[in-house]
């Protein structure tokens, strides 16, 4: 095809997906005008339904990426406010949540770790393992993702340390933007760092929702040994051989074997070292918050502030400026507020009510409603996303135990393989953090969300409900 035709195709193209965004946009706004005050559904209030709208959109944009990312969530920010789908501090509340808080503070020493030079640094030390095959270090940076789990319960904490060192890292072994090796670079930080850590007690935000709730609302308190020993051997340790294999297998490259010579080692600057103290102290407070009680979100919101400080000579304000990414933080608050938008006008309990309703499920049929219930959970999660999932279908497992016959702590359990199974990137945050960060597009991240999906659907589950079986957790 010649360079005039490709340019009258591209800009057909062009037009065509700018007349079909400009479409979807009034379709928008038509319906949210038109539900002011009336509802086209019967037993749906006019704000519920406007919700309804708001909610489809966006989540509907998100995994399809109708829109540039941070757009769909500016969107869902200002139609919220202009066609009052729901007061200001409820669509906002994302800004004022810890868990936003978190990601800025991991922010702010992400950027540390790559001005000050530490995340050169460690990238040479991960190259003097020689190692000197792409497979390899997909492996050593999966593996290292997966082992942080264990001592830092954040997995957006985790991906904003690690994946400036997997940038490095990547560019290192001449995996430079664009490559398939680089997008396989960055999904080994994405993927190995929240799919397996759901299986780890408390290493993400599903799993310590789920922890809560249940005490709260049922005194059933989980323990981390127990919570280990029936999730991590299929869903932890096996996920993470699965998800090695497909990162080589979907995104294959070659190293560039002149990354391997040996370099100079320079002595750490002071910057690194004091940067290096400010780590280790953090991941002291992680590992520890089970004693002293201090949210993961005000431990990352102190190393960020620390990084900051003149008297650490960390970083400059410069660096600050020039390094922090906005549209991180934004994807953030806008799922924190679309969660809080769920909650308050009562979409999740409603979907989740008319799921159970729909399945008919009844006692005696064990292997069956084991099925429906993780489905369910699937199902929810494509609405609410991952991390809201627990707060949706935790005050429901009573109800769901009664229906199916299986015991509250199974129900409650089941919930595990549902949030670890990501489906498409947009519903856990996290992974799409690392892949803003790492500049890697929806459409690559989605290729090994639903290959992996398929994958855990047809052979993991299967044999994660017979080990379960084997411990007695089902009947």
């Amino acid at each position: 095809m010649s360079d005039a035709r490709k340019a009258v195709v591209e800009h057909r193209r062009w037009n065509g997906e700018q007349i079909g965004t400009a479409v979807v946009l009034l379709v928008l706004i038509a319906a949210l005008g038109a539900t002011r005050y009336v509802s086209p559904i019967h037993g749906f209030a006019p704000a519920t339904f406007r919700a309804a709208v708001l909610v489809v959109f966006t989540v509907t944009s998100w995994a399809l990426g109708l829109f540039k990312e941070p757009v769909t969530t500016l969107l869902f920010f200002l139609f919220g406010v202009l066609f009052a789908v729901a007061p200001p501090e409820t669509l906002f509340s994302g800004f004022t949540s810890p868990a936003w808080w978190l990601v800025f503070g991991g922010s702010i020493t992400g950027v540390a770790v790559r001005t000050t030079g530490l995340a050169q640094r460690l990238s040479d030390k991960l190259l003097s393992m020689r190692a000197d095959t792409y497979r390899h270090y997909v492996a050593v940076v999966v593996l290292a993702s997966v082992g942080l789990a264990f001592v830092m319960p954040s997995t957006t904490g985790r991906i904003l340390i690690l994946t400036p060192i997997a940038l490095v890292l990547a560019d290192r072994l001449g995996l430079s933007h664009g490559r398939r090796g680089h997008t396989g670079i960055v999904m080994a930080v994405a993927a190995g760092s929240y799919m397996p850590s759901t299986s780890v007690l408390p290493a993400n935000v599903p799993n310590s929702v789920l922890l809560g709730a249940a005490e709260q609302l049922y005194g059933v308190k989980l323990q981390y040994a127990p919570y280990l020993l029936l999730h991590f051997p299929l869903l932890g340790a096996l996920k993470t051989v699965l998800i090695i294999v497909l990162i080589c297998w979907l995104y294959p490259d070659k190293i560039d074997k002149t990354a391997l010579a040996e370099r100079s080692v320079k002595p750490f600057s002071s910057s690194e070292k004091m940067l290096t103290a400010v780590l280790a102290l953090s991941l002291l407070f992680y590992a520890t918050d089970f004693w002293h009680g201090i949210s993961p979100a005000w431990v990352s919101l102190a190393a960020g502030v620390a990084c900051l400080l003149p008297q650490t000579r960390i970083m400059s304000t410069q660096d600050f400026n020039q390094g922090l990414h906005i549209a991180p933080l934004i994807y953030v608050a806008g799922f924190l507020g679309l969660g809080a938008l769920i909650t308050e006008s009562g979409l999740g309990q409603w979907a989740a009510h008319v799921l159970l309703d729909a399945t008919h499920m009844e006692p005696g049929h064990p292997i069956e409603n084991v099925v429906l219930i993780v489905a369910i959970g699937s199902a929810i999660s494509m609405l609410t996303t991952l991390p809201a999932l627990p707060a949706v279908l935790t005050p429901l497992a009573g109800q769901l135990a009664h229906a199916s016959g299986l015991s509250l702590y199974t129900v409650l359990m089941l919930q595990v393989p549902a949030f670890s199974t990501v489906i498409l990137p947009y519903q856990s945050p996290p992974m799409m953090i690392a892949m803003h960060m790492g500049g890697v597009s929806l459409k690559d991240g989605a290729r090994l969300c639903l290959v992996l999906a398929v994958i855990t659907i047809v052979a993991v589950l299967p044999l994660d409900l017979l080990w379960w079986r084997l411990l007695g957790a089902l009947p």
